[in-house]
């Protein structure tokens, strides 16, 4: 063998030893990096914008993985926990899915009943009524005698919002053609039978329906004193 070969020979050793050295180098990294990133796990993204308080669906979230140690201890790994859920809050596209966007969609109780009335955007609405809100639900009436006075009155106290639509411009009925289109929002409410009565009653026959939300936590009973409300007795 001569020195040429010899030479060969060693820059041969030579790169096997770098390649194996590589390797080595490029298997710790990876050792590493998994040891900091550790296992992944499923979770969901939205992929738009999502509105307060709709319900939600499938659809609106696409599958990804992620490392487990990366998520929050309140992120959503089963997409079968939205099933019979609503937003809570706006939620923005692109937004990993958690357990505080979302609140229990509410639902009728026994002896309950939906009814959906029409209340004015502006002055029953506001956008502060949500579903699981308690409401009192006030009706206004004119004297059926011109010595007779009109009335304000307390329907139904404590009415709870089952569910908000969306706001929709209502054509004035023929004795009001005077007037501007009025923005309505449907709101459901889950009543008793007789207090469905009383809101089917007054959306028919009173002036105007209005809601008044009560603060969460407190009493909304009203005291048969209050009920019923007119100026002349205003004192």
């Amino acid at each position: 063998m001569n020195s040429r070969q010899r030479r060969g020979i060693v820059l041969l050793l030579l790169s096997v030893l770098c390649a194996i050295g590589a390797f080595v180098g490029v298997l710790s990294v990876i050792r590493d990096v998994n040891s900091k990133v550790g296992p992944e796990v499923t979770a969901y993204r939205l992929k738009g914008d999502v509105a307060p308080y709709k319900a939600l669906s499938d659809a609106q979230f696409e599958k990804i993985a992620m490392p487990k140690r990366w998520l929050s201890e309140n992120a959503i790994t089963d997409i079968s926990e939205i099933r019979g859920k609503i937003a809570v809050t706006q939620l923005k596209g692109g937004s990993l899915l958690q357990t505080d966007m979302l609140v229990k969609k509410p639902e009728l109780a026994a002896g309950e009943q939906e009814i959906a009335i029409m209340i004015d955007a502006a002055t029953g609405v506001a956008g502060k009524i949500n579903p699981g809100a308690r409401v009192n639900i006030y009706a206004t009436f004119e004297g059926k005698e011109k010595t007779e006075a009109d009335q304000s009155r307390v329907i139904v106290a404590g009415a709870r919002v089952l569910d908000v639509g969306r706001i929709t411009a209502l054509e004035p009925s023929k004795e009001d053609r005077n007037r501007a289109n009025t923005d309505a929002v449907p709101i459901t409410f889950a009543l008793s039978t007789l207090d469905a009565q009383r809101v089917a009653y007054a959306e028919s026959f009173a002036k105007h329906v209005r809601l008044a939300r009560v603060a969460d936590g407190s009493d909304p009973n009203v005291t048969p004193r209050d009920r019923t409300y007119t100026l002349n007795g205003d004192k």
